[in-house]
């Protein structure tokens, strides 16, 4: 439950106390809100009153009237634009000219409440005042967010492609002035830390890309049966390489069919990024198990691995876009921070959970759950296409 302020400026007693004593107890709800809106209302006589009350208490919507002794209501639309208040007003007067009403909008008032109200008329306009500003502040927090990604990708695709670029020059400059001698084979670590660099380039740019197509959910309609234990295979075989080079085994469990209706390559993402972190948070010589089973509800996927384990102090900001986490063990593997927090944002597209149980030295174990029924499918795909059916 949210409360809302409300402040009523207007000079007769009369209005003020009729709009505390009918929005007294007043709830407005909507299916898209999160929670229910009661008001809280707060009196003020005089346009230099109302100020001041803004000044101290902020409040989210103002029910103003226009002929006010001392300063007019319009003035007190000027000063809430020219501080740039995140405040809703409505204008509540019998002296709605049209003039008055052009103004009024120009200054930013976006309802008008004509005197005398009967309860209901003004019910009707908070629940539409309400919705406005409520939308207007989920707009406002994604444009914010929008700007802190915009902001974090940039920054993130400088710093992590200026490193590797620097290094590979360096490389590079060292083979043309022959600094380590003049056969190839005297080259075989630069070439190797060179291309370890280039893989981890091309990682990047590959979370960013599916992160920006998850973050804009802009899904084509490929909603198929899906048998994860093939999008598993197929994972194991690509990342098949780096886990032969640290003698790690990987091995894949079916124990139940594991068919859902998905976009092949969105599980492809999970799995992906799920193998490839057991493997390279894996010891040497470690083990990463993939089973895959199921209930009459949901197809199970677990990925065990025998790697150096997740501190539980780090695994509140695990799924955070952006957030790599900082240990000796493993400062120099590479990575975008955004590996996991597109996992989460698929599985939460298909309406499924992901959680994880680690240890310290022991490993880590990644759990996710997909639903198998036929209308949550029918949710992700609506949220990933965007479409209505």
């Amino acid at each position: 439950m949210a409360i809302l302020k409300v402040l009523v400026v207007d000079d007769e007693p009369g209005i003020r106390s009729g709009v505390a004593r009918i929005l007294n107890n007043f709830r407005v709800t909507y299916p898209f809100m999160d929670e229910d809106y009661t008001f809280e209302v707060i009196e003020a006589a005089t346009g230099e009153e109302g100020i001041s009350i803004i000044e101290k208490t902020h409040p989210d919507i103002i029910l103003l009237d226009n002929k006010l002794p001392g300063i007019q209501g319009v003035d007190v639309l000027d000063y809430i634009r020219n501080n740039n208040l995140d405040i809703v007003v409505a204008m509540i007067t019998s002296y709605a000219s049209l003039d008055v009403a052009v103004k009024a909008t120009h200054s930013g008032a976006t309802d008008f409440i004509p005197k005398p109200f009967t309860p209901q008329e003004l019910k009707s306009s908070m629940e539409h005042i309400t919705k406005q500003l409520y939308l207007k502040r989920i707009t406002h927090r994604l444009n914010e967010e929008g700007k802190k990604v915009r902001y974090q990708f940039l920054s993130v695709l400088s710093h992590e492609l200026k490193a590797p670029l620097n290094a590979i020059e360096g490389y590079l400059v060292m083979m043309k002035e022959k600094q380590l001698g003049d056969k190839i084979d005297d080259y075989a670590v630069p070439i190797e830390r060179a291309l370890r660099r280039i893989q981890g380039m091309r990682t990047l740019i590959m979370d960013l890309l599916d992160f920006t197509k998850i973050k804009l959910q802009r899904r084509e309609d490929r909603l198929q049966p899906v048998d994860l234990a093939e999008i598993a295979s197929d994972s194991i075989a690509t990342v098949r390489p780096y886990a032969i080079q640290k003698e790690v085994e990987i091995k894949l469990d079916k124990k139940s069919d594991a068919t859902v209706l998905a976009d092949p390559g969105d599980m492809a993402i999970i799995f992906n990024n799920l193998i490839s972190n057991a493997v390279k948070y894996n010891v040497e010589g470690g083990k990463v198990e993939i089973i895959l089973d199921s209930t009459d509800d949901e197809v199970i996927a677990v990925f065990a691995d025998t790697g150096i384990g997740i501190r539980p102090e780090d695994k509140d900001n695990l799924f955070t876009e952006f957030v790599r986490i900082k240990r000796e063990e493993i400062k120099d593997a590479t990575g975008s921070g955004l590996g996991l927090s597109i996992v989460k944002k698929v599985t939460d597209l298909y309406k499924g959970t992901i959680s994880v149980e680690s240890e310290i030295g022991k490993g880590s174990i990644f759990t996710v759950r997909l639903p198998k029924n036929k209308s949550g499918f029918n949710d992700a795909k609506h949220e990933i296409t965007g479409k209505n059916s």
